[in-house]
């Protein structure tokens, strides 16, 4: 089986882009080879440019048995936030026929798998007309075709549920990238790999991309300062665009894909709650090596120490949307013999001066407070071998957390808010709380600290992580069954045309 992969970024970016589903690719790449009867290729888009305003092109950036190749100066920029919900988004011809020439020259392929569309205009899955014996999959690792901001977070406060016929995404941003400075920039980077100054260069480190990020940084200041002097319009935002773009969106993957894969349940449910045809949706949890660590655990026997505290850890960013800053704030709002029964551990990268105050007040109410800046995975059992309690308090919809299965996968309770994926792993309502609501948060650590919640009780209804192979059974046999629902008219239009050609 020839099976294409597409994410916007190419999974060995030297710059770490892409973050997990970078990870995954990799993973999914390196197991299939391993099996034997898969041949696969990797393409990616939206970051590659020249300085020069070029036509988009296809380069190969490896060979071998895997080969991977990337569009350069593709329409839509990538990531999604460099061209908040730009029009190259749904369509852009130059890039498409690119596109159609890479596939018509490297096929034909069994199998075209969208680990994303951002970095593709949407509309190169109207090209599924063109190989009717190629089946086109999805995976939502985000909302992209329903948010331009990818993770229906409204700006950047609190979780989107209504975007109100596109108004709520003309002001969603306080400040907006603007594409033309972005492909700039990559274009530059572009040229400075070329010249072997690329990211790995002390050039790039030191020069190039703290002056990047600082530019960025100051521009989105006076963006939002500049916002903020703005007196509020009386007339109500025109959302027709984001409207307009939501729509196709769907339309062309409802369209024109034979499969659309959701990482967890409640995207599922979202995805289909945004119109995508629930026939075509269907959960497959991610394959992880984090699930090797499930054999090696085993549950604790209470959630308390024998002195009753209770070791609780935080991993991931201390953002916003991860519900960092609530979850500063709800603990130390929560009553101060509760706060002195709580030792807590944040991995996470130092933050910004809010994140970094919030952390400092917050550590002389509880027993104890750990800060580790940043982890790896190389590190994660030694970091998580005294927790007794994760804590996933996200803000919005996140599809599912890595941290979230970092912590299950070794058997360490999960307590989670009612968004997003996280919840699903534990299955227990008892350990759930309403996302930002800190008298909920309060409500259930305070059984879990006075033994109402039981391990048992978490564990009866909890799934086990996925291991990669068991992953790769399921992907093969979804491959496989989109392959075997072939209509036998497009297969009679494409011998048409090769006779004709």
């Amino acid at each position: 089986m020839r099976v294409l992969y597409y994410n916007w970024a190419d999974p060995h970016d030297p710059e770490g882009r892409g973050g997990g589903v970078s990870i995954y690719q990799r993973n999914l790449i390196d197991g299939l080879a391993a099996r034997g009867g898969f041949k696969t290729a990797f393409l990616s888009s939206g970051l590659v440019y020249d300085l020069r305003n070029r036509a988009p092109r296809i380069e190969q950036i490896s060979t071998g048995p895997n080969p991977r190749y990337t569009l350069v100066n593709a329409g839509p920029v990538a990531p999604a936030h460099a061209d908040f919900g730009g029009a190259a988004q749904l369509d852009h011809p130059a890039t498409e026929a690119a596109f159609a020439d890479f596939i018509e020259r490297s096929g034909p392929w069994d199998v075209i798998h969208f680990n994303n569309l951002e970095g593709l205009p949407a509309k190169v899955l109207a090209l599924r007309s063109r190989w009717p014996d190629t089946r086109f999959v999805l995976s939502l690792h985000n909302y992209y075709p329903v948010c331009p901001q990818v993770n229906l977070w409204l700006q950047e406060r609190r979780n989107c549920t209504d975007f109100d016929e596109g108004a709520r995404c003309v002001t969603c941003l306080p400040a907006t990238a603007n594409p033309r400075s972005v492909r700039l920039a990559y274009g530059v980077g572009t040229a400075l790999t070329r010249i072997g100054a690329g990211p790995q260069s002390l050039a790039y480190q030191k020069l190039f991309r703290p002056v990047l990020g600082f530019s960025w940084r100051l521009a989105r200041r006076l963006l939002r300062r500049r916002q903020r002097q703005i007196p509020p319009s009386p007339v109500p935002p025109d959302g027709s665009l984001f409207q307009h773009r939501r729509a196709r969106m769907v339309a062309l993957i409802n369209h024109n894909c034979d499969a659309v894969i959701c990482v967890s349940k409640r995207v599922q449910q979202i995805a289909a709650q945004h119109g995508i045809d629930p026939a075509k949706l269907q959960t497959l949890y991610i394959g992880t090596r984090e699930a090797d660590a499930w054999q090696r655990t085993t549950p604790r026997a209470t959630f308390t120490q024998p002195d009753g505290t209770l070791r609780l850890a935080y991993l991931g960013y201390m953002r916003r949307d991860k519900g960092f800053y609530f979850l500063m704030q709800a603990l130390f709002a929560i009553p101060p013999d509760l706060a002195a029964r709580v030792h807590l551990t944040v991995a996470a990268r130092v933050g910004d001066a809010e994140a970094m105050r919030l952390l400092a007040e917050l550590t002389p109410r509880l027993a104890s407070l750990r800060h580790i800046d940043g982890y790896t995975h190389d590190g994660l059992d030694d970091l998580l071998e005294d927790v007794d309690l994760g804590v996933v308090p996200v803000l919005w919809e996140d599809n599912l957390p890595q941290v979230s299965i970092e912590m299950h996968a070794r058997h360490i309770p999960l307590l989670t808010s009612d968004l997003g994926g996280a919840q699903e792993l534990g299955n227990c309502p008892d350990l759930q709380f309403r996302a930002g609501d800190k008298a909920d948060f309060a409500r259930a650590l305070t059984r879990v600290l006075a033994g109402e919640v039981t391990q048992a009780q978490y564990w009866a209804k909890a799934v086990p992580p996925v291991t990669m192979a068991a992953h790769l059974d399921a992907l093969t046999a979804l491959y496989r069954e989109t392959l075997r629902t072939r209509d036998p008219a497009p297969r009679a239009d494409k011998r048409r045309r090769r006779n004709s050609a």
